[in-house]
């Protein structure tokens, strides 16, 4: 992945639902006792890194962010590992990754009494189980949102109700699905019905691989990003997907696609994203700054406003925006071995 510097225009991680907004205000900005570094470094998705609050916060710190964006959280963990997190100095990424992230020494605790907009959070984020160890705080609850099943509804004569329309083959060559380790093994177990999609046997884990290996001969092809998912569905006639996120159905809407989501029966992925302080962090004062500015709740009500994300600081813009089926998903947590799912994956793929 090629770095950028600034923004980058596009569709986010999370989709970009149109229309704009002026930058935020900034008295959320804190500032720092002394300047260790000129530029933040970022490695983010796409969308977390908004002119409306990145602006401010330069203006206010007198630095340049420089954002490196990426497209998986297999890609992410690479670019980290590769440099011990000598790279960058804040990261973004959910809660399954949080277990290998701390146990590889490539992000350090975060000091919540240097971000006075961390008593922002709600009740349900301020003490999340796989961000904390030795009740120290990692990682700071940022957005969060479900994978769901998105459909066309021109090809459909009601919203299938089922992951099972993935694996169809009335639908052969229709379909897309992410390509991703870990989301896509936790799926295909959801959908087996087996017990716990974090922790599986090794008769599980063949039993996954065959299901993965059923729906391939399915699929049109993977894809890797926002923008590929979006291009691949609205280009080549596709029926349904297994999404990266509910905003690709404005993003595709605006493709002329008359998509929509839905939450299956058998339920949906949820991922809890948060902010990470990298073990390479070059100046901590500066990294929590931009955290300070990342929770304030002007933030989080353009997260829900504006991006079509669940946010973890203004209760009342996830209400006004419909994300009240939290209790519909799985939330991801740290698999019993990650390797192990990568490994199965590739397989997968190169079956």
């Amino acid at each position: 992945m090629k770095r950028k510097t600034g923004i980058a225009k596009g569709i986010s991680r999370r989709g970009v639902i149109a229309g704009g907004v002026g930058a935020l205000a900034a008295p959320f900005i804190i500032g720092r006792a002394e300047a260790k570094a000129d530029t933040l470094r970022i490695l983010t998705w796409e969308g977390y890194a908004e002119p409306d609050w990145v602006k401010p916060f330069e203006e206010a710190q007198g630095v340049k962010t420089s954002v490196v964006y990426t497209g998986s959280v297999d890609e992410m963990f690479a670019k980290m590992q590769g440099s011990k997190g000598a790279d960058f100095d804040v990261v973004a990424f959910d809660t399954s990754s949080f277990k290998r992230y701390i146990d590889g020494g490539l992000i350090q605790p975060i000091d919540l009494g240097k971000v006075p907009n961390a008593a922002n959070l709600a009740p349900a984020f301020q003490k999340v189980a796989p961000i904390m160890r030795d009740d120290k705080h990692y990682g700071l609850p940022f957005a969060w949102g479900s994978l769901p099943l998105v459909y066309d509804k021109a090809q459909f004569s009601a919203a299938p109700d089922s992951w099972n329309v993935m694996w169809d083959p009335a639908n052969a060559q229709k379909l897309i699905a992410l390509d991703d380790a870990n989301n896509s093994i936790v799926l295909a177990a959801m959908v087996l019905g087996l017990k716990d999609p974090f922790n599986l046997s090794d008769a599980e884990f063949d039993a996954v691989k065959a299901k993965l290996i059923e729906q391939k001969k399915l699929l049109l092809s993977y894809y890797a990003g926002f923008d590929d998912g979006v291009n691949i569905f609205a280009q080549s006639g596709i029926k349904a997907m297994f999404s990266m996120g509910e905003p690709q159905v404005p993003s595709l809407k605006a493709k002329g696609v008359d998509a929509a989501f839905v939450i299956p029966k058998e339920g949906a992925i949820g991922w809890l994203d948060c902010w990470v302080l990298s073990a390479g962090a070059r100046d901590t004062d500066l990294a929590l700054a931009w955290f300070n500015a990342c929770l304030d709740k002007k933030v989080g009500a353009y997260l829900s406003d504006k991006k079509a994300y669940g946010n973890t600081t203004d209760e009342e813009a996830n209400t006004r925006n419909g994300f009240t089926y939290a209790d519909k998903l799985t939330f991801l947590q740290t698999p019993e071995n990650f390797d192990k799912r990568v490994a199965v994956w590739n397989e997968v793929k190169a079956a």
